[in-house]
């Protein structure tokens, strides 16, 4: 079980913190670094001091950092032209050696578009298969030769499809829980499939749509990884995980019911009931970004049980 280090920037955060994040995550032995892509605050936060871009994020980390995979839950497809995005997280993966990964989602928060400008069209999921198809098919051509789509909403003529990623193929991460086209479209373009902060059972019935919808594609539906999205809150005692809790606004209960939350063993626990469902990957919210003894902790009585 592979645990990775998740972040929500746009609830507060300077590129500093995300940097000692990052860092902090390679040093304890964490798999990954994974932030949001979002421009406006959630909830009853002030967000200060303001949003920082998800791929200008990573093209720094990518230099601060040696070990680490470095990607996006989920990168918004709204944000950005398919093109652009194509060029932007290929000059990452190059600029980190190789060690990025790609979530493209639809986008969904209306209101994050409103504040800063951003066409929020509705046509999101037609959008995104375009996009999906695009991106990977910009990396896919053979250096030398040109790529050609023209979509419904999307229209590329003679691209170089350049530059090229340093990873022979980028790893394109879809999620969601939609029950049917989701399902589709991670079994057409996606190296691994994200259940966002779901139940087991839930997680459980959408593995297997997908699993399903691959097989009926032609591919193995073990071809991709299954993974969870999962707050956490861990503590030594109850103490401890109440102080954690009470710090990101939640409370206990509800997050043991709803994340990865209690004492490690507690923790260890449920993680495994995720992992007898098929999920290889936990990605880990983490929503206090200045209390890197959390991630100590995890590292040291989480992770050192799972490996």
């Amino acid at each position: 079980m592979d645990l990775r280090i998740f972040t929500e920037p746009q609830q507060g955060a300077t590129y500093d913190t995300l940097l000692a994040v990052a860092k902090a995550t390679e040093d304890l032995g964490f798999d990954a670094f994974f932030r949001s892509d979002h421009y406006l605050r959630m909830g009853n936060v002030d967000g200060l001091p303001g949003p920082t871009d998800a791929w200008i994020t990573l093209a720094g980390l990518a230099r601060e950092t040696k070990r680490i995979r470095l990607g996006t839950l989920m990168t918004a497809g709204t944000f950005r032209l398919p093109g652009v995005l194509a060029i932007q997280v290929a000059q990452v993966d190059q600029m980190s050696g190789g060690r990025v990964e790609l979530g493209l989602g639809a986008g969904w928060f209306e209101e994050e578009h409103k504040a800063y400008g951003i066409p929020f069209p509705k046509e999101k999921f037609a959008r995104l298969e375009e996009q999906l198809e695009i991106v990977t098919g910009l990396w896919a051509t053979a250096p030398g030769k040109t790529y050609d789509f023209h979509g419904t909403y999307y229209d590329l003529t003679d691209s170089p499809a350049l530059p090229k990623p340093a990873q022979a193929k980028i790893p394109v991460l879809v999620g969601g829980h939609g029950p049917s086209r989701t399902p589709r479209l991670a079994a057409q373009y996606a190296d691994e499939f994200n259940m966002p902060f779901a139940s087991v059972e839930d997680s459980e019935r959408q593995f297997a749509r997908v699993r399903a919808a691959a097989e009926e594609a032609g591919r193995k539906g073990d071809d991709l990884t299954y993974s969870n999205a999962l707050v956490v809150c861990v503590g030594r005692d109850d103490q401890e995980v109440a102080r954690r809790a009470a710090a990101i606004g939640r409370e206990v209960d509800e997050l043991k019911l709803n994340g990865l939350a209690g004492s490690p063993a507690e923790v260890v626990d449920k993680i495994g009931r995720y992992a007898a469902i098929g999920s290889r990957r936990i990605y880990l919210q983490v929503l206090d970004l200045d209390d890197l003894d959390h991630l100590e902790l995890i590292s040291s009585q989480v992770q050192s049980q799972l490996s």
